[in-house]
C-alpha cells in the first residue's frame, strides 16, 4: 500500500518536498508515563510560539506509543488502546507540520527474546548481550530484515508520517563481537572464514570483519529506505540518526561519508558540546556534513535543552547561554535548529523559553541561512578510515585531537576554512589554495596521488605527525607516501598504529622541547652559557613572534628522519630531561639533528610544511598559546596570507563566510566567556570593537551592509576589492549581509 505524505505548511515553495523546506524542528521525547498526562493542546500552542515546522514524535521500537498489531512490540505503560503517536501526528499535520516518527530499534523486552531467541546478538559463550536490562537484537537477523520493515509499514499505514528517525539503528557496538548463528553463517558465506575470536587489528580477517560490519549497516540503511518509500511514497525517508564524532561512528560501524552521500536529509544527534572541543565543533560538524551532503540539502541537529552531557539531569533546564552558543555555532556551520527535551511535562519551566527566541530569529532570517556555499581558501582534510585503521583503539588521541587542535588554531586566528574528505581532494582543487592533513597517517594510494597532484598544480600543503606513514589499513609503509613533498624520509621506527611504544609516546606528555633555528640567543641581553651560536640573518616567517625564545615547549617524542638537501629545518628535537627536583632541570642533550618542523618549496609547485612534531594534537589537548600561534603561522605562510576575511580585535570569535547570489553572509559567533573550555556557560560577555575586512568576489560591490542581529546601521568602505566595516560590539553572535 502506497500513501502520499501529507504536505507541511503552505507557502511559495510548496513544490519542494518536506525535507527541502522544513527548517525548524522540535522534539518532546515521550516518557512511558506521558500517555496519561500529555497535553496536546498546550504543545500545539508551543509549536506555534516557537515557529516549529516539523516535530519528531516517539512511535515504536523499544516502546510503542500506538496500539501495534504486533503483540511482541512492547506498549508504553498506561497506553492501553490509545494511539498517542497517531493523535500527535494528526495534530501536527492539522497545523501544517511535518512529522518524523522516532524509533529505537536495537533492544527489546524479555518476552520478545523468549519468542525469537535466534534474532539476538550473542557473545562467544552463546549468552545474549543485554543493555539497560533489555536484550540486544542482531543486525544480521530477521528482526532487522523483516520485523522492523513491517513496523515501519504499519506506522505509515496508520499515521502517514513524512519520515522516520532511529538513534540506535546500528546494533551492537564494535567492542562486542556477535557470534549468533546468523552472523557466523553470513560471514563464512562471504569470506570462507570464521568470525574472529578476539580483536586484532593486525589480523586481515579482523579487518575484513570490520568492513563487513560497515557494509551491513549500509544494507540496513538502504533496506529501511526501500520499506518507507514503497509504503509511503518516494519522499517518505528513513533518516536514521548520526553524530559528527569519528570515534562514535567507528565504534558503531556508521560510515558517515557513505551515509551522507545517499541522504536527502540529515538528522544529527550532536546534542551538546564537550569541554575539549568547544562550541566551534558544532560549526565544523555542519561544514563537514554539507561538504559531502551538498549545500542544497538540509541538516538538522538535536540540541538538548536539558542539562547534559556532564553532568546529566534530564529534567532540569540547561543554562540558556550554553544552549544559545551551541545552537548559534550550528547556524554558522549550516545546521538548522531542532530543540529537544525529555518528557511531555516539565516542572522546570525555564526549559520552555530557551529555544523560542532563537527559532523566532531563525524564522525571520532563514533566507540567509540556507542555499549558500562557504567561501574559503583553506581545506582541513578528514578521513573516518584513518580513525578506524590508524586510530584503532585510540581514535580520540591519534586522530580526533590533531583535527581539533587545527580547528581551534584556525578559529583563534579567524582563518576561514572548509572540511574536505580525503577521497574528495581532487574535487576541491579549483577553489582551495591550501590543504591541511592533520596526522592523516592511513592513506590510500589514490588519496596520496591526489595530494601530489594538488601540490604540483600550485596548491600548498601542511601535514603533521605521521601523515602518509601507513597504507589505508594502517600498515606501515617503508617511507612516507608523500616523502618527496615533505623533503623527509623514514629511517627507523614504527607508526603508532602498530607500535605500542610509539602510541605511549603520543598519549604521554614528556618534558621535551623544540629548538628553533637559527638560534637568536646572542641578540638579546641576559645571562649566557658562553657557548651559544651567534645568529645571522632573519628567522623564517613561520617563526614570526618567537624572536625572544630559542625553544618551544613540546611534550612529545620524535624519531630521526633523513631530510632532503633542498628542504629547510626550522625546529629540532630536544629529548626529555627531569622536571623534578629543580636541581635536575637542565638539558642533557640540548641539540640534535632530529627535525620537528620542515618547510619545502619547489619551483612551479606549492609550498609544503611538514610538522613531525604533533603540535596540533598537543594544542587540542593542552591549549598552549605557542602551539596555536605556530600552527596559525604555518597556514599564513603556506597560503601566502591569501585569505578572504580579516577580523581584528580582542576575543575568541568563530567566523564563517558564505556566498549567495548577489551577496555574502558572514557569521561571527562570540566564544569569549568564563566557560569557554568548561561547560556550562553562565553568562554572555560582549567583545568589540571588531574591524572586519572582506574580499569581494566578482559581481558583489560590497557597499551595502545589513546586520541581522543588532540591526545597527554601520557604514562600509570599499577599497581595492575589499569592503571594510567596524562592528562596535558582539554579544553572542552577529550575521552581516554584504551586497
Amino acid at each position: 500500500m502506497q500513501i502520499s505524505p501529507r504536505p507541511t505548511r503552505p507557502g511559495p515553495d510548496d513544490e519542494l518536498p518536506w525535507y527541502r523546506r522544513t527548517l525548524r524542528w522540535g522534539q518532546t521525547n515521550t516518557a512511558e508515563i506521558d500517555p496519561e498526562r500529555y497535553d496536546i493542546a498546550w504543545w500545539r500552542a508551543y509549536w506555534k510560539r516557537t515557529q516549529t515546522q516539523g516535530v519528531i514524535i516517539n512511535a515504536g521500537g523499544i516502546v510503542a506509543y500506538y496500539p501495534s498489531k504486533f503483540p511482541l512490540q512492547y506498549r508504553a505503560a498506561g497506553l492501553g488502546d490509545r494511539d498517542l503517536f497517531g493523535e500527535l501526528a494528526r495534530a501536527a499535520h492539522a497545523d501544517g507540520l511535518a512529522v518524523i516518527a522516532r524509533m529505537d530499534s536495537n533492544r527489546v523486552h524479555e518476552d520478545f527474546y523468549r519468542a525469537h531467541p535466534d534474532w539476538f546478538a550473542r557473545d562467544a559463550d552463546g549468552q545474549p548481550y543485554r543493555d539497560t536490562g533489555l536484550y540486544v537484537t542482531c543486525v544480521n537477523g530477521p528482526y532487522y530484515d523483516e520485523f522492523i520493515p513491517s513496523v515501519l509499514r504499519e506506522i505509515i499505514e496508520r499515521s502517514r508520517p513524512e519520515g522516520f528517525a532511529d538513534n540506535n539503528w546500528s546494533g551492537l557496538a564494535r567492542d562486542q563481537i556477535c557470534y549468533c548463528v546468523n552472523c557466523q553463517r553470513k560471514f563464512h558465506d562471504l569470506t570462507g572464514r570464521s568470525i574472529p575470536r578476539a580483536k586484532n587489528w593486525d589480523d586481515p580477517v579482523y579487518r575484513q570483519w570490520i568492513q563487513w560490519n560497515y557494509a551491513r549497516r549500509l544494507e540496513i540503511w538502504d533496506l529501511n529506505n526501500r520499506a518507507t518509500r514503497e509504503a509511503g511514497g518516494p519522499d517518505c525517508l528513513w533518516c536514521g540518526m548520526n553524530g559528527g564524532s569519528f570515534p562514535f561512528a567507528c565504534a558503531r560501524f556508521r560510515d558517515l561519508k557513505a551515509i551522507w552521500e545517499r541522504s536527502e536529509f540529515v538528522m544529527l544527534d550532536e546534542q551538546s558540546r564537550v569541554d575539549a572541543t568547544g562550541f566551534q565543533h558544532n560549526g565544523e560538524v555542519g561544514e563537514m556534513v554539507h561538504g559531502v551532503l551538498g549545500w542544497d540539502k538540509l541538516a538538522i541537529e538535536s540540541v538538548a535543552t536539558y542539562q547534559a552531557p556532564r553532568p546529566t539531569f534530564r529534567l532540569a533546564a540547561k543554562s540558556e547561554p550554553e544552549v544559545r552558543l551551541w545552537m548559534l555555532d550550528g547556524f554558522a556551520g549550516g545546521i538548522q535548529p531542532w530543540w529537544h527535551r525529555v518528557s511531555a511535562y516539565d516542572e522546570d519551566r525555564r526549559i520552555y523559553r530557551t529555544a523560542a527566541s532563537l527559532l523566532r530569529w531563525h524564522a525571520e532570517n532563514q533566507q540567509y541561512l540556507i542555499d549558500r556555499h562557504p567561501i574559503a581558501t583553506v581545506g582541513l582534510v578528514w578521513s573516518q578510515a584513518n580513525a578506524d585503521f590508524y586510530g584503532r583503539d585510540n581514535p580520540d588521541e591519534l586522530v580526533e585531537l590533531p583535527r581539533h587542535g587545527w580547528i581551534n588554531a584556525l578559529v583563534r586566528a579567524r582563518i576561514p576554512h572548509v572540511l574536505v574528505h580525503a577521497d574528495q581532494i581532487a574535487r576541491e582543487t579549483d577553489r582551495l589554495s591550501t590543504l591541511i592533513l592533520p596526522n592523516l597517517a592511513a592513506m590510500s594510494a589514490s588519496q596520496a596521488e591526489a595530494v601530489k597532484n594538488f601540490v604540483s598544480n600550485g596548491g600548498n600543503l601542511i601535514a603533521t605527525g605521521e601523515t602518509s606513514r601507513c597504507n589505508e589499513w594502517g600498515e606501515p609503509l617503508p617511507d612516507f607516501a608523500l616523502a618527496d613533498l615533505f623533503g623527509a624520509h623514514v629511517t627507523s621506527g614504527q607508526p603508532a598504529s602498530t607500535d605500542a611504544a610509539a602510541r605511549r609516546a603520543i598519549l604521554d606528555t614528556r618534558h621535551t622541547y623544540l629548538r628553533l633555528t637559527p638560534e637568536l640567543r646572542a641578540r638579546f641581553d641576559g645571562p649566557t652559557a658562553g657557548n651559544e651560536p651567534v645568529a645571522k640573518g632573519q628567522r623564517h616567517p613561520v617563526l614570526k613572534g618567537f624572536d625572544e625564545t630559542d625553544i618551544l615547549a613540546f611534550g612529545g617524542s620524535l624519531e630521526s628522519l633523513r631530510v632532503d638537501d633542498g628542504a629547510t629545518v626550522l625546529a629540532t628535537f630536544i629529548p626529555a630531561f627531569p622536571v623534578f627536583p629543580p636541581e635536575e632541570v637542565w638539558m642533557r642533550e640540548p641539540r640534535t639533528d632530529i627535525p620537528g618542523l620542515i618547510v619545502n618549496e619547489t619551483a612551479g609547485c606549492g609550498r609544503v610544511a611538514f610538522l613531525p612534531a604533533d603540535l596540533d594534537r598537543r594544542y587540542g589537548r593542552d591549549n598552549l598559546p605557542d602551539h596555536g600561534n605556530l600552527l596559525a603561522n604555518l597556514v599564513r605562510w603556506a597560503a601566502r596570507d591569501d585569505f578572504l576575511l580579516r577580523v581584528e580585535g580582542v576575543g575568541l570569535a568563530d567566523c564563517h563566510l558564505y556566498q549567495q547570489p548577489g551577496r555574502l553572509v558572514l557569521h561571527l559567533v562570540n566564544l569569549t566567556n568564563t566557560g569557554t573550555w568548561r561547560a556550562p556557560v553562565e553568562e554572555l560577555i560582549p567583545i568589540g570593537p571588531l574591524s572586519v575586512r572582506v574580499r569581494l568576489p566578482v559581481g558583489i560591490r560590497g557597499r551595502h551592509l545589513q546586520l541581522l542581529v543588532s540591526k545597527h546601521p554601520v557604514r562600509t568602505a570599499v577599497k581595492n576589492g575589499w569592503t571594510h566595516f567596524e562592528l562596535p560590539t558582539l554579544l553572542d553572535h552577529e550575521v552581516a549581509v554584504i551586497s
